[in-house]
Order: C-alpha cells, then structure tokens, then sequence
C-alpha cells in the first residue's frame, strides 16, 4: 500500500515538460464581443513587432484575419507548410490546425481577427513546439 502510494505521489508531484511555446512581441485588443447560441463571435486587434511571434497555439473555431499592415508569415505544424499574407490579404485558420505566426519583417504586423468559437472556449490554446527549428 505504502508503495502504491509513493508511486502516484511521484507521478503527481514530478515536474513533466513545458508543452506551451512562449510568445514574444504581441498585443491584442478586443474591440468586440458577443455570444449567440453556443458560440462566440470575438473581434481583436492583434499587433506583432518585427521579429515577434505567436508561440505554437491553435483555436478551437476557424478564425478569419485580415493583414492590416506588414507581413504574416505562418508555419504549420508539418514544418513543411508556409504561408505569406501580406498587407491587404485575408486569412482563414481552421480549427485544431496548429501553428505559429511570425513577423519576419521590419514594420508590425497589424491584423484584424474574428474568432468564431464554441462558448466558453479561450482564444487559443497552447501547443508543443512540433520541433520545425523556428
């Protein structure tokens, strides 16, 4: 009994590895908010400076952006998928599609973004690094 209880102490008290990926360089303003039926309808204002980045994340809803200003460059988790938008373009993220967005410019990426989310759900959440070298 005293080793069973030694063992899941262990378990529970062992520090385990970091799986969040930190952000460095960005703010976000929500300019409004809404929740109809059993979602919400989130819209911000996301700024990243040059050489700032997102941190590994995805969202539990699509989310459309658009570029505002500077370039978003975002690589997926497979490390081989890269996509630009520029100022000017739109964009679409899936759910559940994980993901970090990158300012590889010298001006900041200013982005107007619509969350689409099931209630209650946090604007994104946290991934492991999938180990791209970025």
């Amino acid at each position: 009994m005293l080793g069973t209880v030694l063992l899941v102490a262990g378990l529970v008290f062992v520090p385990g590895t970091a799986a969040a990926t930190p952000t460095s360089g960005v703010t976000g303003t929500i300019v409004a908010q809404k929740t109809v039926g059993g979602t919400d309808y989130v819209l911000r204002t996301i700024t990243i400076t040059p050489g700032g980045y997102t941190g590994w994340h995805y969202h539990d809803g699509p989310l459309f952006a658009y570029v505002r200003q500077g370039t978003l460059t975002r690589t997926m988790a497979d490390c081989t998928t890269t996509e630009v938008s520029h100022a000017g373009s739109t964009l679409v993220e899936e759910p559940d599609h994980v993901h970090i967005g990158r300012n590889l410019g010298g001006v900041p990426v200013v982005l107007d973004v619509l969350y689409v989310l099931p209630a209650g759900s946090p604007l994104s959440e946290d991934a492991a690094d999938p180990g791209c070298g970025i």
